[in-house]
């Protein structure tokens, strides 16, 4: 069995790779618009179609990491994400954007980020100590967000985004390379309880579960939060003024407040009921947006909002998935996070193309806006009820 540690270190960089690029995908849209001839709404049809493929197919690919190893999914994965991030960098139209910006490197990422990779270190490390390692490898994506997104920004200065693509494609490509520290099926000790059960039944099990419904719900919320802001708050703060530079400072800051958001809340699930700082989280991302919304605009307040957010960007996931390891195990961790992840993708379809198509419709991202605070609010009361206790089949006789 590999040492934890290595697990944890080559998943952690694989999301730091895979995250960082996927995070700078907003700071496209002004080249990329103008070049090619397409509107807001194209473009975020594009990412929004990115979402949905992340999504639909991260159950499929979850599961086949659950029988044959994250490794060599990963593998693939990698692969795939730097065929489609070169067709983008070739694509002359709407629809070059959306097939390869929004099918291939959709697919692509369900296979290099958090479902896969979290399934691997859930398996070499206890359930005192998931939450927290789970939190590590989380924030491996934050401190790509908070790496490659100033890169990106430099590069689309300086040799524009068909370089920067390129660039972008043998980036993601490394995460081959690491796919081989968490290659391999390892299981914990204390968790072959759950081996003698298949995956139709770990589906028909969770199916029952009124607390996974609610997970997914709140899920849902969180792609809505995190696809909306990161496609459209740099064009948002550029529409105010402020110019298209600060967007990818604040994208860089977000990134850099969540390596510690991720941490802590990480940290937090291993010492708290994850579902009360879940609420908690979602509760205090719509008071952060509220407020963002309230004072004066400047760059200065900007900044704080992408702290605020920052902190709390990607803490979901860590306590999201830890709950779901709680409540079922982690022998098939994978296929059902993986099920909760595609309401995420859904949440972040929305959150990237209907933010557009409201902007297009009324040259304003205001009700957009409105929408994010009443979901946070919604997300804070859908996890208080959750039975979060692990199930029947897991308990001591």
């Amino acid at each position: 069995m590999k040492r934890p540690w290595i697990v944890i270190a080559c998943a952690a960089f694989i999301v730091t790779l895979a995250m960082g690029v996927r995070q700078s995908f907003g700071l496209f849209l002004p080249q990329m618009s103008v070049d090619i001839g397409i509107s807001r709404s194209d473009f975020g049809l594009a990412m929004a179609l990115q979402n949905l493929l992340f999504g639909l197919v991260q159950p499929f690919v979850g599961a086949i990491a659950d029988k044959h190893g994250a490794g060599r999914v990963v593998l693939a994965g990698a692969l795939l994400y730097a065929l489609g991030l070169i067709g983008a960098a070739l694509a002359t139209d709407a629809i070059g954007l959306h097939i390869s910006f929004g099918i291939f490197i959709g697919m692509a990422q369900s296979a290099t980020t958090f479902v896969v990779v979290l399934g691997a270190v859930g398996r070499v490390v206890s359930a005192e100590k998931r939450s927290g390692a789970f939190g590590i490898v989380t924030a491996g994506g934050s401190l790509g967000q908070f790496l490659v997104v100033p890169l990106a920004s430099m590069l689309l200065g300086d040799v524009g985004y068909h370089q920067t693509l390129w660039i972008m494609a043998g980036l993601v490509a490394l995460c081959g390379l690491l796919a081989i520290g968490v290659a391999g099926r390892t299981d914990t000790p204390g968790t072959l309880q759950a081996e003698e059960q298949s995956a139709r039944e770990a589906l028909r099990e969770a199916s029952v579960h009124r607390g996974y419904w609610l997970l997914n719900a709140g899920f849902f919320v969180c792609g809505f939060h995190i696809a909306f802001i990161a496609t459209h708050l740099p064009a948002y703060l550029d529409d105010k003024g402020l110019g298209i530079e600060i967007g990818a400072q604040v994208l860089a800051l977000v990134g850099l407040f969540n390596i510690l958001g991720s941490y802590v809340f990480g940290r937090a699930g291993d010492l708290l009921r994850q579902k009360y700082v879940l609420s908690a989280l979602y509760t205090a991302r719509s008071a952060v947006i509220a407020l963002f919304l309230f004072v004066p605009l400047s760059h200065a307040s900007a900044l704080v909002f992408a702290g605020a957010m920052g902190f709390l960007w990607l803490g979901t996931v860590p306590l999201t998935s830890g709950i779901v390891g709680r409540i079922f195990g982690i022998r098939y961790l994978s296929m059902l996070y993986g099920i909760v992840f595609l309401s995420h993708q859904l949440g972040s379809f929305f959150g990237a193309w209907m933010a557009g198509l409201i902007f297009d419709a009324t040259g304003s991202y205001n009700i957009a806006w409105g929408f994010s605070i009443a979901l946070g609010l919604f997300a804070g009361l859908v996890h208080l009820p959750i039975a979060d206790a692990p199930v029947k089949r897991l308990q001591p006789a």
